[in-house]
Parts: C-alpha cells; structure tokens; sequence
C-alpha cells in the first residue's frame, strides 16, 4: 500500500503513528506529498478530489481519504488490540476524542493563517482571537476531562490523535498547552517518547 504523506501533516502523521502502533507500518510504501490551499498537487488530486493528504492507495487501486477512514481501515487489518474500540461506548468515547483532536488542528492552522500565512493586511485579529480560544477550551477539557483517565488506559485511536495534534501544536509554536495542566503535560510527555511517535517526527515548512 501507499501512503500519500506530508510530514509536516497532523493528520498524515496520525495515519502514520497507527500504522506503527498496529504493527503495519512496514506495509506502507510512504511518499510525501507537498499540499496546500494554494499549492496545487496534481498526483494528489488525481486520487482525491479535495487535494489534500493523507491518501492510501490500496493495492487494487482505491484510494482512502481522509485520516478518519484510513485509520479505521488500517484497524480493521492487524490481530492486535484494537486501537479503535469495538465496545460501542468506548468506541464512541475514542471517536470523540479523535474528533477533538481534529478540531484543535483545525483551529491551529486557522491561527496560523490569521498570523503568519495570509499577507499582513488581510489578516484578520478577530478569528485569530475566537480560534484561540477553542484551542484553549480544547486544552482545558482534556486536563479536566480526559487525561488522567487516558495514562491508565490502553492506546487507542483518541490517544494517537491528541498527541499527533499536540505535538503538531508545539512543532508550530501555537498557544501552550502544558503551562498549568499538569495531567495533560505528564501524559503528553510519556507519549511522545513511544516508539511510534519517535520514527515520525514532524519537519518542513508549509508551501503556499
């Protein structure tokens, strides 16, 4: 199989450090692929349409998009615990927590259009103000919520995607996470030092 990557991607990476985790990653032939909104990506179109990365390309031909379903397809592949739940709360609670992860990606590339891609006069403070907060309210409901809960729980699909997100978040320089979250901090810590995350680490620059 062939993984369209970029290794700059949150969401690429996610795919990545789940393959790791499921034992799959030496099935993956993986490519990088440089894409944004203003970089057009020809061979990435061609397989899908929104031109984004990640795309796995099946070995009959399919080609996955986006990160949600190729995870839930690598899943479905190894003999190992499941990463995605099959008990319908917890699977419901590792979709949510993906789900949040998502967001807070969402959010940071949103901040980071608002500061540091769109040319300086048509930035707008006002977005860059509202997409900060959900990053904040994001990082407040998983040390509430969500971390000490997860240090004693097995990996699964919610961790792989705050972490990759998170890690994401530093990599860019984005509002702090840790300052004031100790469960968070703590379990985002161990985390990062697993085998899975250290074989894919974030580089490069966004190519508008």
């Amino acid at each position: 199989m062939k993984l369209l990557y970029q290794t700059h991607s949150p969401y690429a990476r996610k795919v990545l450090v789940l393959a790791h985790e499921a034992g799959l990653a030496d099935r993956l032939d993986v490519l990088h692929h440089e894409t944004s909104p203003t970089w057009r990506n020809d061979e990435v179109f061609r397989l899908n349409p929104l031109g984004k990365v990640p795309v796995l390309l099946l070995d009959d031909g399919v080609a996955l998009f986006d990160s949600n379903v190729i995870c839930e397809y690598l899943d479905s592949l190894h003999d190992r615990r499941p990463l995605i739940p099959r008990e319908r709360m917890a699977r419901l609670r590792a979709l949510r927590t993906q789900a949040l992860a998502q967001g807070l990606c969402d959010a940071g590339i949103a901040v980071r259009h608002e500061t540091v891609r769109r040319p300086e006069a048509l930035r707008y403070p006002a977005m860059r103000d509202g997409q900060i907060e959900k990053l904040v309210a994001s990082y407040d409901f998983l040390e509430r919520e969500w971390a000490q809960a997860a240090g004693d729980a097995p990996v699964d699909l919610g961790q792989i995607a705050v972490a990759t997100a998170l890690s994401w978040l530093a990599f860019r320089e984005l509002p702090d996470f840790e300052q004031g979250r100790p469960r968070l901090a703590a379990w985002y810590r161990r985390f990062i030092g697993r085998p899975s995350m250290l074989a894919t680490p974030l580089t490069g620059q966004t190519v508008d």
